[in-house]
């Protein structure tokens, strides 16, 4: 898997229970998985069409660093299939810990929101 994004875990990003909010990660698995979608098909518009389960392993806390990888599972006519995975960096040691998990289905469009080929 390839390093898409990396986010440190800021106060404004923390939900119940003092952990990372859910939908912010969710956020920005989506946000980064668009732009690794738009690298890999070399468009310059996606729209995200399924996100299958995410899987919330561990939680993250202030000032964890997070970092989200990326990876092609499947390239179609106009859609590209993206797995992700976010993991938290323990800076100390720089060992990385598996957070969360799931894989996107992005869809390539034309100017009027049209499915387009890759």
């Amino acid at each position: 898997m390839e390093l898409i994004s990396t986010h440190s875990v800021m106060t404004s990003d923390i939900g119940v229970n003092d952990n990372l909010f859910g939908g912010r990660l969710m956020s920005w698995i989506d946000t980064a998985g668009a732009v690794f979608a738009k690298q890999k098909s070399k468009s310059f518009s996606v729209v995200t069409k399924k996100v299958a389960e995410l899987i919330f392993i561990k939680p993250a806390k202030v000032n964890n660093l997070l970092k989200i990888y990326g990876e092609v599972a499947n390239i179609g006519r106009t859609s590209i299939t993206i797995n992700i995975e976010a993991r938290r960096l323990d800076v100390l040691n720089n060992q990385e810990e598996l957070m969360c998990t799931t894989t996107i289905v992005f869809v390539n469009i034309d100017e009027h929101g049209n499915p387009k080929p890759i």
